[in-house]
């Protein structure tokens, strides 16, 4: 593993590259990023300024979350670039840390295929190299805690059930945990088999029209501004191969089969679900990429603590939404963690 260097987010990030040996594409390699610990000034100021402007509730305080490591990962045709959501974590005495899986955003290199993989299993390399890196130098008898998006979320959900004991908390955003064709998924997926065997990187039809990146756009908050960059996150999504798609629907199955995460599971959706077909308002404040009530029925499978929070007005990222509805999706965040935190302390008074 290489050292800890400058990040693209620029003050207050570092990244690190996590060598993953090499495949018929060439280098491979995963990229770990660390929000530097946010000083005791700054925690102070930060949470007042949540409390005045934005109204949170006192989250808990930095003693609590002190022996918690955050890991983050992020969605498909997407990479790491959410200050805001690593300072919710730094400014409550956690660690933070962020993987861009290999072949995404800092991980990407020349001539490889974007994003794609044949099996969603081959990431825990990924994972388990950021965890390693992650303990250095480290404490042991650390918290850890998951928080994936869209698709990091089946990965993450996939990972935590192949490994009990190892996670005390699993946070997700809107996770593509069933196909937006559910109910015909089992009639497909042979099909899908079929070509990802014979033709994996056949590439399918491009069905975005970009209207999901342009819904961020007009929700974008001023006041908590994010920059983007296009060559990692593009307008439209990244080519969907055949290879991917099959291992995405073998995810979604498993899932339908019933996972065991061990840990108590929080997952993050919008109320409502609009079909991009063609443009409108509606796009700016509902979730235009899954179905979200499929999503919800199938986050009861993860585990046997799962709990379910719907957003009004939340886009697929419900923390970059509008404002009101971003500010809900922190408030019930905060909600949820300071209730784990309590949970975890009282278990340990009694013993």
């Amino acid at each position: 593993m290489t050292g800890w260097g400058p990040d693209v987010l620029g003050d207050g990030f570092e990244q690190r590259t996590l060598p993953l040996g090499e495949d018929a594409e060439g280098e491979v390699v995963a990229t770990l990023v660390r929000a530097v610990p946010t000083p005791p000034a700054e925690v102070g100021r930060w949470q007042r300024f949540l409390q005045r402007v934005r109204g949170l509730p006192e989250p808990p305080s930095v003693a609590e979350l002190a022996d918690v490591d955050v890991l983050y990962v992020h969605g498909w045709s997407d990479y790491f670039f959410q200050k805001r959501l690593a300072r919710f974590w730094t400014t409550r005495g956690a660690r933070f840390f962020a993987l861009d899986l290999r072949k995404y955003g800092r991980s990407l290199r020349e001539g490889q295929t974007p994003g794609y993989i044949a099996d969603l299993a081959t990431y825990d390399e990924d994972i388990e190299a950021a965890l390693e890196a992650m303990a250095e130098g480290a404490a042991s008898g650390r918290r850890l805690v998951l928080f994936g998006h869209s698709t990091g979320g089946l990965i993450l959900s996939l990972w935590a059930s192949r490994n009990p004991g190892r996670a005390s908390a699993v946070i997700l955003n809107s996770p593509w945990l069933e196909f937006q064709l559910g109910p015909i998924r089992q009639a497909i997926a042979p099909v899908v088999e079929l070509g990802a065997r014979w033709w994996p990187k056949d590439a399918a039809p491009q069905v975005d029209l970009g209207f999901y990146t342009r819904a961020q756009a007009e929700a974008a908050d001023p006041d908590d501004p994010m920059e983007v960059n296009l060559a990692w996150r593009p307008e439209q999504t990244m080519t969907v191969h055949a290879g991917w798609l099959h291992a995405i629907l073998v995810g979604h199955a498993r899932v339908a089969a019933g996972l065991a995460i061990d840990a108590p599971v929080c997952v993050l959706l919008s109320a409502r679900t609009a079909v991009p077909t063609r443009w409108s308002e509606e796009l700016t404040s509902a979730d235009s990429v899954l179905v979200v009530d499929d999503i919800a029925r199938a986050a009861l499978k993860l585990g046997t603590s799962v709990t379910v929070e719907r957003i009004d007005g939340a886009l697929h990222d419900v923390f970059l939404s509008r404002h009101d509805a971003r500010e809900d999706a922190y408030r019930r965040l905060d909600a949820w963690v300071t209730g784990w935190a309590a949970t975890i302390r009282l278990r340990r008074g009694r013993g």
